[in-house]
């Protein structure tokens, strides 16, 4: 259930996230000192790298109706993710056992992938649902924090067992957080997105892509793989620089 142009935006997002996570592990090395935590430059580059790869995956998922995948294929497919995302969360614990990640991006993508294939086996009709969905994802969050702070009550959503779902009104101390909110909405416009270009434009989908997408396009049908591997190894490589270096 590929398309070669949206794998390439899809590998665009996945070059755009080594150069961000090279630039953390300088950082976290002392190589190049930057705090992404609070930095803007950073903290909304993450916010772009995150919005892309869940529009893609909206996208893809629409796509993958489109053309009949079953229900086996989705199985294993979120299967693969649902395993690295515990790999991730057990990686990230020896890394930083004070802040882990407990739900970060691969958490939420498998979440959110079987709300909307749920979601989109009780609703095939107009398009108008899934964009007024997302937008109500996206306004939720931000409205959370002063929902949950002007009730002392709602203040439990605040805690990791509920965090996960994005209604929070302080932000929780781990190194990946992607909630359900806002970010099932990004999810959920990806997926409106393709269906509208399938129903409308499916032209703009077909065609041959440029030399220097076509690379692209390969890293986009490898991007678990790329995620799970990337990190392992500029770490890897990072950690024999600075020992070289002190040595």
């Amino acid at each position: 259930m590929r398309s070669d142009r949206l794998d390439a935006l899809r590998g665009l997002a996945m070059v755009w996230m080594t150069a961000f996570h090279l630039s953390f592990d300088l950082s976290y090395f002392g190589l190049w000192p930057q705090d992404f935590y609070n930095d803007p430059r950073w903290t909304l580059q993450r916010s772009c790298i995150v919005s892309l790869f869940l529009l893609c995956a909206g996208a893809g998922q629409a796509l993958a109706l489109h053309r009949g995948q079953r229900r086996q294929a989705f199985s294993r497919r979120w299967l693969q993710i649902a395993g690295c995302a515990l790999l991730v969360s057990l990686g990230s614990w020896w890394m930083f056992p004070g802040s882990f990640i407990y739900f970060g991006v691969l958490h939420g993508m498998a979440v959110m992938l079987l709300l909307l294939r749920l979601g989109a086996a009780r609703w095939r009709g107009s398009d108008a649902l899934w964009w007024l969905l997302g937008a109500a994802a996206l306004a939720l969050a931000w409205l959370g924090p002063s929902i949950v702070r002007s009730h002392v009550s709602l203040d439990v959503l605040n805690r990791p067992w509920l965090n996960w779902l994005g209604l929070i009104s302080r932000k929780p101390v781990t190194e990946d957080y992607v909630p359900l909110l806002p970010w099932l909405g990004m999810m959920l416009w990806g997926f409106a997105g393709m269906r509208w270009l399938l129903r409308h434009r499916p032209q703009w989908l077909g065609g041959p892509l440029p030399t220097g997408a076509r690379a692209l396009a390969v890293l986009g049908r490898w991007s678990l793989s790329y995620y799970m591997l990337h990190q392992p190894v500029m770490i890897g490589l990072l950690s024999a620089l600075v020992w070289l270096k002190v040595g």
